[in-house]
């Protein structure tokens, strides 16, 4: 999806998070890098720091980082010539060169789609692990006031009480099994997080991001199953359920979630790690598609079936009831605005007059 600040939902978003009461001016003639700038939720933090620029007194240079730039015109056509934006076509899996500075750094590259675990396992650690440390290097050379890790819920691996986990919970990972290429390359990016703070006084924290969804999920390849609901009201077809549903995620909206990754940016304690979901929101898969059916105005129906094909998809069993504890984030002034019938009705109505599937 294309990012336009004319949108009004996504215009909405943005007046949203301004709102929120932080201190803008920190970012006022600074630059940020953001790794991975076009994908679901670094495109997001990309528009609101060109909010700033556009609808403020504030000016932020944005450099936003990416391999394709087909795909980063595509998303960013409404930036792209801004005398403040400008696409970094390098690869993060080697050093950083040209950046004149960066003042704040914004690491969420990566191979997050469970398809890839077992087929580009590789390709799923280095980002998480040889680009951490590279952009770590590059954040200590320049002097970085701030640096943000987009790391994952998956860190925790097999908890015993995965109802309530907090910062300080860890549990056991099998490294040797399939999933793991991601959770645990994601711990070692945590581990290099903090040793480059320890070390080098790099100002880096993490975030632990559990289910995010927004206008910019890719519906077409992200195989989640909140985003094929969401595909399947888009299409007006029945939303199929291949399990019992039972499996419970708490769901946060990505205006919520940009908030709470700035919030970390500017007011993080450099080298902790913090939640960031929304156990407000906290449903089952089975009542997340009852929700969505009654979205359309043509409402669909939801339908159980067993799945008769393998496409890939690992699905992460360790935890069915994940409710990791965003009670650390919320002590620092974090809000929720939005519950899941209202956020998912923002995505289906921003993404309803474009949508081509």
């Amino acid at each position: 999806m294309k990012l336009d600040i004319k949108n009004e939902m996504i215009k909405s978003d943005m007046e949203d998070i301004y709102g929120r009461g932080m201190d803008w001016n920190r970012f006022h003639e600074k630059t940020v890098f953001i790794s991975g700038a076009y994908g679901m939720l670094a495109s997001y933090m990309v528009c609101f720091f060109m909010y700033l620029n556009m609808y403020t007194q504030i000016s932020v240079r944005v450099i936003a980082q990416g391999r394709n730039e087909e795909k980063a015109r595509e998303r960013f056509g409404a930036f792209w010539d801004h005398e403040n934006f400008r696409f970094y076509a390098g690869d993060i899996l080697y050093p950083v060169k040209d950046i004149p500075e960066a003042d704040y750094i914004i690491h969420t590259a990566g191979m997050a789609n469970p398809r890839y675990y077992t087929t580009m396992p590789v390709e799923v650690i280095e980002p998480n692990v040889i680009g951490t440390y590279n952009l770590l290097r590059l954040a200590k050379e320049k002097n970085c006031r701030g640096f943000l890790f987009f790391s994952t819920g998956d860190v925790y691996g097999k908890v015993a009480s995965p109802e309530n986990m907090n910062e300080n919970t860890m549990g056991m990972m099998d490294p040797l099994e399939e999933h793991s290429c991601y959770g645990e390359s994601k711990r070692l990016g945590e581990t290099l997080c903090a040793a480059f703070y320890r070390e080098y006084d790099v100002p880096v924290t993490m975030a632990r991001i559990g289910h995010t969804y927004g206008p910019t999920m890719d519906v077409e390849n992200d195989p989640r199953v909140f985003t094929s609901f969401i595909k399947c009201i888009l299409r007006q077809e029945d939303i199929v359920l291949y399990s019992d549903g039972s499996a419970r995620r708490p769901f946060c909206y990505i205006a919520d979630a940009t908030a709470a990754f700035l919030l970390l940016l500017l007011e993080g304690t450099p080298g902790e790690a913090y939640n960031v979901a929304n156990t407000e929101q906290f449903v089952s898969v089975g009542e997340l598609a009852e929700i969505l059916a009654e979205i359309p105005e043509k409402k669909v129906s939801v339908v159980r079936k067993v799945r008769k094909t393998e496409d890939n998809y690992l699905e992460a069993k360790l935890n069915p009831g994940n409710k990791p504890s965003e009670k650390k984030l919320r002590e620092m002034g974090w809000e929720t605005h939005y519950n899941v019938k209202d956020g998912f009705e923002r995505v289906y109505r921003c993404l309803r007059d474009n949508y081509r599937g």
